[in-house]
Parts: structure tokens; sequence; C-alpha cells
């Protein structure tokens, strides 16, 4: 699958829709721009690098399974398929 190229509003938009991806994004950027002072040495940072991304790859899979839940009921409400409960008669 190829990533497309998107501008630079559509992606801080994006990570204002997403404040727990935009916050591990953050610390990412912060790491490869040296500002994690508390990260002295390299195996320390390669640690903490690991479990950020994987962090960030659960918190991605979660953002997207709720995205495709909401698309689905929207989906199932606008074919028609819907029924809503209500009282029996």
């Amino acid at each position: 699958m190829e990533t497309r190229e998107i501008s630079d509003e559509e992606l801080v938009k994006g990570l204002r829709d997403q404040p727990r991806l935009r916050s591990r994004i953050a610390g990412l950027l912060e790491l490869a721009q040296g500002s994690k002072e508390e990260l002295e040495r390299a195996d320390d940072a390669e640690d903490w690098l690991i479990q950020e991304v994987r962090a960030l790859g659960q918190e991605t899979l979660q953002a997207w399974a709720q995205s495709r839940v909401h698309q689905s009921e929207e989906d199932v409400r606008h074919s028609g398929r819907a029924h809503r409960r209500g009282k029996k008669n």
C-alpha cells in the first residue's frame, strides 16, 4: 500500500482530530531533534523509540477501527436497512 502525499494543512487537521496520535508524533519529533534530554545513550533512545512506535501502532489501529465502525453505522442508516427498536404493539 502506497502512502499518498498530503498538504501541511491536511496533516495539521488530521493531528488535531487525533490528539493521542498527535502526542505520539510530537514525541517522535522531539527524539529526532535531540530534545529528549533524558535519553543520553543510543540504547535508551532505541528502547524508547520501540515502545513509542508500538504504542503509536496500537492507537492508530484503534482509531482506524472506530472510524470503520462509525462508517458502517452510517452506511446502514443511509441504506434503510436499519430498524429502530421501540415498543412493540
